[in-house]
Parts: structure tokens; C-alpha cells; sequence
């Protein structure tokens, strides 16, 4: 694994070509086409403090988990990326850049996890937050302070699937001095590449599609600047929420057909989505392939997809649509997303129970939301779960 790979050889090939071979060449040692699982916590060296190519202790390098940084990198078509222990260790690594007095203008539809680290830990250090419609450009202007260091996007987001134009966000942030930061998560490289759009750091949740099969935890961050990338890495290492090489070797193997699952992904949520649209119990359905949904021309234009995430409400109370969550048969309920298999949840009651249920409302997550997952099983099927599943009485 001490082979560097030929990044400009890379950047020249298709994105199915990087997702299989990018930063993983043959093991040098046998040829293994797959990165061995180099499960080992130290190394040993030449005299004291010199390292063989920089390999001193697990938790700095370990050659499983460089090649993953470097396949990520080439997906994300940036220089360099950095893997955590989950996705929430990747975002609280973002924000060990900032100070009290700090300002970070973000999403006012964030995935409950992001928004608890914001304001039940680094509210505390003195940080403070705004939350707007990145969608309208006008109150992120008005949002950005002097103080203003970061603006933080999801896009689509979670859990309403909400689109903003990067460009135009990067734009005015940098222009105000503030770095972009985007969780690229629901998209994945595959249908978006926030680098390219003007964005400073990318964020994702390795759990999800870019493992792809509901079996690792993870988190990443891809950069282009080489100051930032090393400040972030001085944290990586210094906290040391670092993955094993066992869940490197996980998402590795996931990536490699991401391109593959992500159409199927893709393909599926539009015809669920058209089949909601018309059911007669369903009230309200968020998916960006929609030509009616608010943000489907912005991500018709940096999107290469519309990706296999839907929110949708179904007619009459809160307790109707988690009744519905729980009689699915081929959809699991279940937290998380991303995987071969659909899933189903209700985030009032799951993945955003951590905001308070007034700012939820206020901010448009109805009580009665339920949000789906659509995985790589028949279509039809699905379909017909979902249907079974509405129409039971």
C-alpha cells in the first residue's frame, strides 16, 4: 500500500472507473485487487521517531483507511480526504475550527443530530447559529454577520429534501469571507460534487449510501485547500475519532458500485414518488424530481439525479402516519437510510426527536411526516407495500 496512486491518470477517468479503482492500486505485496485489512494498531520503526512512510501509530495512518481517504477524494474530484468514526464526528471536526464569538449561518432543515452537536455543545463554547432557507438568497444575506465563519448546507435536505444553488450560496459567503460547508450525503458524489459547485468542505455520512448496505458506521470530510485539510487533520488525529480498518474496508467495498445502486435508487423514488403523488391519502409529497417541488429546476441543473430519498404525509393525525410506518412489510422501519434495503421512519419520533416539536413545526416537518428510503428491491413491489400499507384500515 506504500504505491501512490496516479492521481492525474485518475482525475481523467469516468466516475464508475474512480469508484472502482481510484486510491486503491493492487496490493503490492500479492496483487490483491481488494485493500487488505491492515488490522494492526502500531508499526514497527527504523530507530526512534523514524517511521516507515509516515507509519508510526494506527490512529495517525493506517493503510486501509488512506486508501478509502483517497478514493473518496478522487469521487468528490478533491485533493484530499479525511474518514471519522461516524458523520457526526466528521461535522464536530468542522467546527473545532472555530472559537467563541464564531457565527455559522445554516440550514433551517437539518438532520436532528447536526442541529443537537449545534446547540446542546457548541452553543455552550459560545458559538453561535442562525438558521434560514438557503433557497433564498436574500435572508442568507441578511444572516451573515462580520463574525459569520461558516455556512452550512445540506442539499437536498433532511428530512424535507429541501434544494439550494450552491454556486450562488458559495458565492455570497465567500464574498463575506465565510467558508461553505455541504453534507453531501443524500446525493453522494454520484448525482452532486459540492467541490465543483464552489464549496469549500464536504461532509458524509459513510453509514449511508456510500457504504451502501447498512453494515458500517462512518464519516467524511473532502477538501481541496491543503492548509484546511491539514488543520483538520491535526484534529483527527489529535481526538482520534478515527475509523478501524475493518469499516474502511466496508465502505471501500461499497463504493465500488455506488454508481451501479444509486440508479437503481434514483429510478425507484421517481415512480414511488408519482405513485404518492396520486394516491388520495397522501397530502403532501417533498421528492426534488417532482416538477411542482420548489427546488426541482435548481437541482435539475446540478444534480445528475434526483436521488432515492422521499418525505410524504399521509391524510389524518400524527398517529395514522406512524400506524403506517409500522405495517410496512418490505420497507423496515427503521433509522438511517442509504442501504440496499428500504426503510421507512417517522423523524418526529426518530431521527429528528432532538428538536423541539415547536421549532419542528415552525420549520414545516409536519407531526404526520414520514420519510422512505427506497432501495434496490422491485419497484413493484414496493409500490404495492406502500399501498397495503396506506390503505389499511
Amino acid at each position: 500500500m506504500n504505491s501512490s496512486p496516479d492521481a492525474s491518470a485518475e482525475s481523467r477517468d469516468g466516475f464508475g472507473t474512480r469508484a472502482v479503482h481510484a486510491g486503491q492500486p493492487p496490493d503490492p505485496l500479492t496483487g490483491a485487487l481488494m485493500v487488505p485489512i491492515y488490522q494492526n494498531s502500531t508499526y514497527r520503526q527504523r530507530a526512534p521517531a523514524e517511521p516507515i512512510d509516515g507509519y508510526e501509530y494506527a490512529r495517525t495512518k493506517n493503510p486501509t483507511r488512506l486508501a478509502l481517504e483517497r478514493n473518496l477524494a478522487a469521487l468528490e474530484s478533491g485533493r484530499h480526504g479525511l474518514c471519522f468514526a461516524s458523520g457526526l464526528a466528521a461535522i464536530n471536526t468542522i467546527l473545532n475550527l472555530l472559537k467563541s464569538g464564531d457565527h455559522v449561518v445554516a440550514g433551517d432543515d437539518l438532520y436532528g443530530g447536526t442541529w443537537r452537536l449545534f446547540e446542546r455543545l457548541y452553543a455552550g463554547f459560545g458559538v453561535t447559529f442562525s438558521y434560514v432557507d438557503l433557497a433564498d438568497l436574500d435572508a442568507l444575506r441578511r444572516a451573515i454577520r462580520p463574525e459569520t465563519r461558516f455556512v452550512f448546507a445540506e442539499t437536498p435536505t433532511n428530512p424535507l429534501l429541501k434544494i439550494c444553488d450552491l454556486r450562488a450560496v458559495s458565492r455570497i459567503a465567500h464574498a463575506a469571507g465565510a467558508r461553505v460547508v455541504c453534507d453531501n450525503t443524500f446525493a453522494t458524489p454520484f448525482l452532486q460534487r459540492p467541490l465543483e459547485l464552489g464549496c469549500d468542505i464536504v461532509i458524509h455520512s459513510l453509514t449511508k449510501y456510500l457504504g451502501g448496505h447498512s453494515d458500517v458506521i462512518g464519516g467524511a470530510l473532502i477538501v481541496n485547500d491543503d492548509e484546511l485539510h491539514s488543520r483538520l487533520a491535526f484534529f483527527q488525529n489529535a481526538v482520534g475519532a478515527v475509523p478501524g480498518p475493518q469499516d474502511c474496508f466496508l465502505v471501500l467495498r461499497g463504493t465500488k458500485t455506488l454508481h451501479l445502486r444509486m440508479e437503481r435508487h434514483c429510478q425507484t423514488a421517481a415512480r414511488i414518488a408519482r405513485f404518492l403523488v396520486a394516491h388520495p391519502e397522501v397530502t403532501k409529497v417533498h421528492f426534488p424530481g417532482l416538477r411542482d417541488h420548489p427546488g426541482h429546476a435548481v437541482a435539475a441543473a446540478q444534480m445528475n439525479g434526483f436521488g432515492g430519498m422521499i418525505s410524504f404525509v399521509v391524510r389524518g393525525n400524527v398517529e395514522r402516519g406512524r400506524r403506517v410506518a409500522a405495517r410496512t412489510r418490505l420497507f423496515a422501519c427503521a433509522e438511517s437510510l442509504g442501504g440496499v434495503e428500504s426503510l421507512i421512519e417517522h423523524p418526529p419520533s426518530m431521527t429528528h426527536a432532538s428538536i423541539p416539536a415547536e421549532l419542528r413545526r415552525a420549520r414545516g416537518l409536519d407531526d404526520g411526516l414520514l420519510r422512505i428510503s427506497c432501495g434496490v428491491e422491485d419497484a413493484e413491489d414496493l409500490e404495492r407495500d406502500l399501498k397495503q400499507a396506506i390503505e389499511a384500515r
